[in-house]
């Protein structure tokens, strides 16, 4: 049965915010405290989606959190009033108010890892939100997440769903940012490619020294087994612990792929030829571009400033393939100019598309950061929740939404103020009519 790649973009929350939250990465570390302005970070968002929709794309929209969340302060001993339970966050502990208030969930390429049925035993779209146990303002996200996931994907027929592994640091899941599905196309059984930054139960294995390696072997294992892949069309690959040190902090900070594209960064993995071994073995034969990026023409710290490999490459409907990027790849002239040379040589990818992310960007996630995709065949496309399709219909309510609920100006202290929560849930609360949720928040049970 034919099948398509859909990109489900997160929709930007109200509480949009530069806590500098995310050690590890250089760019939510280096705009902390810089005041931050929501309403425009959800409306990029959205050009985005309609912008890939309008070329023929499956495109569709991921919720934001309940944020700041409450239900998270009591059960760290906050009490009385939603309003006295975020003036003693702010008083007593105002980073864990940030934490709590984080609207991270935008990037939903950490939502969950996603296999498609024809890779799957059973037949069905396997979905398991990431624990995302290194850090907590995310660690808390993956409930939430998989009650909007199964609002979404609810028909039990197509879709399988399972909840995040244990929350320890052994079983670390950053989800979809360190996993990737490669095809001939995308009906077609294909390689699962999880990659991971260490080995969580052998200390004598390299590691990152400077920054966390989020993301353990062992976490991927226990994915592709709850998913019910083919052993043989599933290939591991450690991240190179140096670039982890160098704000590399997932691997889609460092490669993407597609189909039969893997655009790679030289110092990407521990051992290239071997991944790509494995990977050209895992395939079983046919056409399959490696284009590797390398450190004499695009340094490491460039690839990370400009987000060049967080980018998304799409199959168009009319042939070939685009890469997306942020504005940022134009700023930075060796990406540039690679890119630019890029789409001259023999390969897929043929087109350069530019994006404005930069409040996004400005908080460490560029355009993959901003996608969970997922393969579906016709008949899972038609089971999918409809009012989450992008579509002009779609765009234009969302923009109206957001006029009516954003701020557009953010600092850390008004995370403190009650009239953001409500704010919050009031958008929450008419954002899941919209696109026909249910109740799938905390505060709506």
């Amino acid at each position: 049965m034919k099948a398509l790649e859909a990109n489900f973009d997160g929709l930007v929350g109200p509480t949009h915010n530069y806590a500098g939250l995310s050690f590890g990465n250089v760019a939510s570390m280096g705009n902390e405290a810089a005041p931050s302005n929501p309403k425009e970070a959800a409306k990029q968002g959205l050009m985005k989606m309609k912008s890939l929709a309008d070329l023929g794309m499956l495109q569709g929209v991921l919720a934001p959190q309940e944020r700041p969340d409450v239900h998270t302060l009591r059960k760290l001993g906050f009490t009385g009033s939603d309003a006295q339970v975020l003036m003693q966050a702010a008083k007593q502990a105002p980073k864990v108010l940030a934490a709590v208030s984080s609207a991270s969930s935008m990037w939903t390429a950490n939502a969950a890892t996603v296999s498609p049925s024809a890779d799957t035993e059973d037949g069905r779209v396997h979905f398991t939100p990431a624990n995302l146990v290194n850090k907590f303002h995310r660690a808390i996200e993956h409930p939430v997440t998989g009650n909007i996931l199964q609002a979404m994907f609810a028909d039990e027929q197509h879709f399988a769903h399972h909840p995040a592994l244990p929350a320890v640091d052994h079983f670390g899941d950053e989800g979809a940012a360190n996993h990737t599905r490669f095809a001939q196309s995308y009906g077609e059984q294909g390689v699962e490619f999880f990659v991971f930054g260490k080995y969580a139960f052998d200390s004598s294995k390299v590691a990152p020294t400077r920054f966390p390696a989020r993301h353990t072997f062992e976490a991927s294992e226990a994915v592709a087994r709850l998913h019910g892949l083919n052993p043989a069309k599933v290939v591991y690959a450690q991240q190179n612990p140096a670039v982890i040190d160098a704000g590399v902090f997932h691997n889609d900070v460092i490669a993407v792929g597609n189909l039969n594209v893997s655009f790679y960064h030289q110092e990407a993995f521990l051992n290239t030829a071997e991944v790509n071994r494995q990977l050209s073995e895992a395939m079983g034969g046919g056409d399959f571009h490696f284009i590797e990026v390398p450190t004499a023409e695009v340094p490491v710290l460039d690839a990370v400033k400009s987000y060049l490999f967080n980018s998304q490459l799409i199959a168009l409907p009319t042939g070939g393939m685009a890469i997306v990027v942020p504005e940022e790849c134009r700023k930075t002239p060796t990406v540039w100019a690679y890119l630019n040379k890029l789409v001259t040589l023999n390969t897929p990818i043929r087109e350069v598309k530019v994006f404005n992310l930069t409040q996004s960007m400005s908080n460490g996630g560029g355009p993959a950061c901003l996608r969970l995709r997922v393969v579906l065949n016709e008949a899972e496309q038609q089971a999918v929740n409809p009012g989450v399709w992008m579509n002009d219909t779609l765009f234009n309510r969302l923009n109206l939404w957001v006029d009516n609920h954003y701020r557009d100006r953010l600092i850390e202290a008004d995370l403190a103020d009650p009239q953001l929560l409500i704010e919050s849930r009031s958008a929450l609360d008419e954002l899941t009519q919209i696109l026909k949720l249910g109740s799938v928040y905390p505060f709506q049970r």
